[in-house]
């Protein structure tokens, strides 16, 4: 009999399920919830919402993924790739339209699933998933420069789009403050120095303890360094939406759905990069179109318990696997260690300082920019392929990823089309 095609992995995993593979889960999942915890905090703020969304946002996502996902081991959360778009859906449509608009694209992730539309990623060149990724990692470095140095903004001054920030940046340097670029410089290196020598303990944990205690006991780096705590709201506890006054009216779900359409196709090709990079890793192959019922799933739950849009994170993924994780019941394990933390130690959060968190984000920006992909692709590939890179890499930071995306694809397919009319007149 033909196995159904939205099948979860999470069943055939558990088939032949050891005991000796379930410890291996279990450490593997508290291992990557380790290091989603200060991640998800700092890619909430990047993305203008509170800080504890993130970690709802892990925790949803992290079990339905891992319940319902095409992948043995792709870990979902909060990932760098969408705080940009987050944060302008945010300033622009507040988060009630944040709200609406993940929750129209976890409806087409959906359909794109049981419409078989997974295998469609592999006609997305890698030209332009490099050059919208590097694209994604300088603007979140430039939203980072603010919080690093503790410049402070005019009255009135909220920039959104990469050129304004530069420009804010620019016009606040006199806002200087050095006790914050001397909390950010200490936890900048240790997330740098720290992995050389030591493995075992996340270095992002360590920057944010030792960022807490420099602020906490170090004579006059208080009055120059600003915390999460000064600047939102930490609560304790089970998070509580109200979806009473949001409009869903047919007008404003006309407006959020270009937004939706953003969110659905880059949790898809995100979520699917995800996969592949993991399938490698442990020889392994996914079901893209389950991936994508799930990854939509998991978006709705996801706002639905206070988060915001969710994909998969390659980075996590990788350290799933690298700990011994090769089941779903490792991104489960993960996603429950990080409600344990919500529900008893989420208040400590609130000591964190804001340089720390902007260190965290400047090496998931390097870690994200593919630099060594993007000289490559320059140094070896046609002169076509660079040409798809470079524009949609600065497209990417000039205006969004949707027109990054649309521009690299179209210019992409015309130099393929040349090329075809060319070689058939040879």
């Amino acid at each position: 009999m033909k196995e159904f095609y939205l099948k979860p992995k999470l069943f055939s995993a558990l088939k032949d399920y050891s005991k000796a593979q379930c410890i291996k889960d279990i450490v593997a999942g508290i291992i990557v919830a380790v290091i989603a915890l200060p991640l998800s905090i700092a890619l909430a703020i990047a993305s203008g919402v509170e800080p504890a969304c993130g970690i709802y946002t892990a925790i949803a996502a992290g079990i339905l993924v891992s319940l319902l996902g095409g992948s043995r081991v792709q870990i979902a959360g909060p990932t760098a790739a969408f705080a940009t778009i987050v944060a302008g859906i945010v300033a622009t449509q507040g988060m009630d339209g944040l709200f609406i608009a993940t929750i129209m694209a976890g409806i087409l992730l959906i359909l794109m699933g049981v419409c078989k539309l997974g295998g469609l990623i592999r006609f997305i060149p890698a030209s332009i998933t490099t050059g919208f990724t590097a694209g994604i990692a300088v603007t979140i470095l430039v939203g980072q420069i603010k919080d690093f140095f503790g410049l402070s903004y005019a009255e009135g001054v909220k920039p959104i789009e990469t050129i304004e920030k530069i420009e804010a940046n620019i016009d606040a340097i006199g806002t200087f403050s050095w006790q914050a670029l001397l909390v950010g410089a200490v936890c900048l290196a240790i997330l740098i120095v720290y992995p050389r020598f030591e493995k075992r303990v996340p270095p992002s944990l360590i920057a944010v303890v030792v960022g807490a205690l420099m602020v906490k006991f170090i004579p006059g780096l208080d009055s120059g360094v600003n915390t999460i705590g000064e600047l939102y709201n930490i609560p304790m506890g089970l998070p509580k939406v109200d979806f009473a006054g949001m409009d869903f009216s047919i007008a404003r779900v006309g407006t959020l759905l270009p937004d939706a359409f953003t969110i659905a196709i880059l949790a898809a090709i995100e979520s699917l990069l995800s996969c592949v990079v993991a399938d490698n890793m442990i020889q392994s192959r996914h079901n893209p179109n389950a991936e994508l019922v799930g990854q939509g799933v998991a978006n709705i739950g996801s706002v639905l318990f206070g988060g915001i849009p969710a994909t998969g994170a390659i980075a996590r993924t990788a350290a799933n696997v690298k700990n011994g994780g090769r089941t779903p019941i490792a991104g489960i394990v993960h996603g429950v260690v990080l409600l344990l933390v919500l529900l008893l130690l989420m208040p400590y959060a609130g000591l964190i300082p804001m340089p720390t968190i902007a260190a965290i984000l400047f090496v998931v920006a390097y870690n994200m920019s593919e630099w060594r992909g993007f000289l490559r692709i320059c140094k070896t590939e046609k002169i076509t392929a660079s040409i798809v890179l470079v524009l949609t890499f600065l497209l990417t930071v000039i205006f969004d990823l949707v027109v990054a995306i649309a521009v690299g694809l179209v210019v992409h397919y015309a130099f393929v089309l040349v090329a075809y009319i060319h070689k058939k007149k040879a």
